[in-house]
């Protein structure tokens, strides 16, 4: 327990059982090896005795007296690092820290040399290899020296990160979820800096401090998991972790993160919720600079675009813009906004393409994308409108127009070969839902049953779509609408999806009690969960089986509901006296 204190010169538990195995006074030799290792205070000799008269051990009092000296030393060793001239105080801290070193191991002593290390900028190689092969002493130090342990040992940092990073994932897809469906609290609603506040993120910030090379490592880590998975929650924390660190003002790291200043301005965007025309000419401006002698760049701002709430404004801001081009009668191709949108769309979709060849260069932009598809989905923006106000203009003798229900054959072409005309459109689908437009959604449904590498059927677009679809809540007490939706659109999918399947269920759990019992019973029996399938998937679906089975009527209410006949009272007889 007491390690080191011969090394030190102080005599330890050895050196006493030494003396009363050589000693003929057992009792003189205690008293001798207690002045001589005591507290070398002339005047608690004569105090000592009197706490023996108020039953206070000795051990107690010691015991008091070591902690009150470690709290000053603590307090002593932080003020060395704080004062005076930094080559000086780190002198200090190095000669304390070689005295202290051999107690170590000591529990009482050990937070004294963890804080002495803590505040050197440099712990000496051979302490550090010490600490870093006891599990106990790496456990107990603080992340300063941690992170100079790290600095030189990849495989050590990645066993520290690993279980962060598994947890982030774990948190988004949990989101995603979320048995909340509300359109005001989505996946989206958190702002950048609050989700940045994240337990994840937070603990992460801490572990690279200012170290360059310890962050380098982290985005090493992020681009390999990305990679490795297709997963693009790695993404978002790609662009989290430097924001979080630009909070901090952490000048060392990001003032050499080239991507610092577009992620910058596009985390503006993200909170905004929309790219207007001041910060489009500052992001084309960095994409532009990063063009010349800095290709590689195009990588990290790749995936900075490719995370889901880039992808989100951007999609957003597209939808926008069309409506706005429609009221200016202008075309896709004359907006320098919507073509910057659709490049940082594109440069996010070829992410994991451009990473995984190492080709930095920047895809080249759809022109049918340009020319054919946003003109198309502009027509239905205009066949909405009209439609709204037709609706409102007064009859003369003939009633509204129909809502066009056809559409052309080159929108699902473009669904299922296009990822951005494939995000754009989808995107439209979750804006007209939003705006509780029934006739919109029905037209285009039957196009979200085949999409580029199943987009409709992603987790991100199933929130959305099914958060949104609370607003047309009353809806689904229409066979038509509900057939359309369930067995047309949901239903296609649940059998090969199990994700798809779990967000009906989600949607159905809160919007149950809309839907005709007929129906109801039919879609339960649709969704009843295989047997090898997941255990959040058959809980969900015993929720809402429990639900539904509390909305049939007990048999006590079923017999007071049926009707019964009239009958005659028979005659009551005049009450007995006794």
């Amino acid at each position: 327990m007491f390690a080191g204190l011969q090394e030190l010169g102080v005599a330890n538990g050895e050196d006493l059982k030494e003396t009363l195995t050589n000693c003929t006074e057992p009792l003189k030799a205690i008293e001798q090896f207690q002045t001589e290792n005591g507290i070398l205070l002339p005047t608690l000799q004569s105090a000592l005795p009197f706490l023996d008269l108020h039953g206070t051990l000795r051990l107690e009092f010691h015991q008091s007296v070591f902690e009150e000296l470690r709290e000053k030393l603590l307090e002593r060793v932080s003020a060395i690092a704080s004062e005076g001239k930094a080559g000086e105080r780190y002198k200090q801290l190095e000669d304390l820290l070689e005295k202290s070193f051999p107690l170590v191991k000591v529990p009482s002593i050990q937070p004294v040399v963890m804080c002495v290390m803590q505040h050197l900028p440099k712990v000496p190689e051979k302490k550090l290899k010490l600490v870093m092969t006891d599990k106990d002493l790496y456990k107990a130090c603080a992340v300063e020296v941690k992170r100079q342990i790290w600095r030189d040992n990849q495989a050590l940092f990645g066993d520290e990160v690993s279980p962060l990073l598994k947890q982030y994932i774990l948190e988004k897809e949990n989101a995603l979820f979320s048995g909340n469906l509300s359109v005001l609290h989505n996946f989206f609603s958190p702002t950048p800096k609050m989700r940045r506040q994240g337990d994840v993120v937070q603990k992460l910030t801490q572990m690279i401090g200012k170290n360059v090379k310890l962050y380098d490592m982290v985005l090493q880590f992020l681009r390999t998991l990305f990679l490795r998975t297709r997963n693009v929650h790695y993404c978002t924390l790609r662009a989290e972790l430097l924001m979080s660190l630009h909070d901090l003002d952490i000048s060392e790291i990001c003032l050499v993160d080239p991507c610092h200043k577009f992620t910058w301005c596009l985390d503006a965007c993200i909170r905004e919720r929309f790219v207007d025309n001041k910060r489009a000419r500052e992001l084309q401006g960095f994409l532009d600079g990063a063009m010349k002698g800095q290709e590689q760049v195009l990588g990290d701002l790749s995936m900075i675009l490719c995370d889901p709430f880039a992808i989100n404004t951007l999609a957003l801001s597209t939808i926008r813009h069309l409506q706005e081009l429609i009221g200016q009668d202008m075309l896709p191709r004359e907006s320098p906004d919507l073509l910057l949108l659709l490049r940082m769309l594109t440069l996010g979709q070829g992410a994991w393409d451009m990473i995984d060849s190492q080709i930095f260069k920047e895809p080249r932009m759809e022109v049918d994308l340009i020319t054919k598809f946003l003109p198309l989905l502009m027509t239905f923006v205009v066949d909405d409108y009209t439609f709204t106000v037709d609706q409102k203009l007064p009859l003369e003798g003939k009633g509204p127009a129909p809502y066009p229900t056809t559409i052309p054959d080159i929108l699902p072409k473009f669904m299922q070969e296009h990822w951005i005309a494939c995000q754009i459109g989808l995107y439209y689908v979750l804006h007209i839902t939003k705006q509780r437009n029934k006739n919109a959604l029905l037209r285009l449904l039957p196009t979200l049953g085949e999409t580029f590498s199943d987009l409709a059927f992603s987790d991100i677009f199933l929130h959305l779509l099914t958060s949104n679809l609370t607003l047309l809540s009353d809806e689904f007490t229409q066979e038509e609408f509900c057939t359309s939706l369930f067995d047309n659109f949901f239903l296609t999918a649940c059998l090969r999806k199990e994700n798809v399947h779990r967000h009906m269920l989600r949607l159905l759990l809160h919007l149950h009690h809309k839907v005709t019992p007929a129906k109801l019973e039919s879609l339960l029996k649709s969704l009843e969960p295989p047997k090898d399938s997941g255990e959040a998937l058959k809980e969900l679906y015993n929720q809402l089986s429990k639900k539904l089975e509390l909305r049939k009527p007990s048999p006590v209410q079923g017999a007071a509901d049926t009707p019964t006949v009239d009958l005659p009272l028979p005659a009551v007889a005049p009450p007995t006296s006794l």
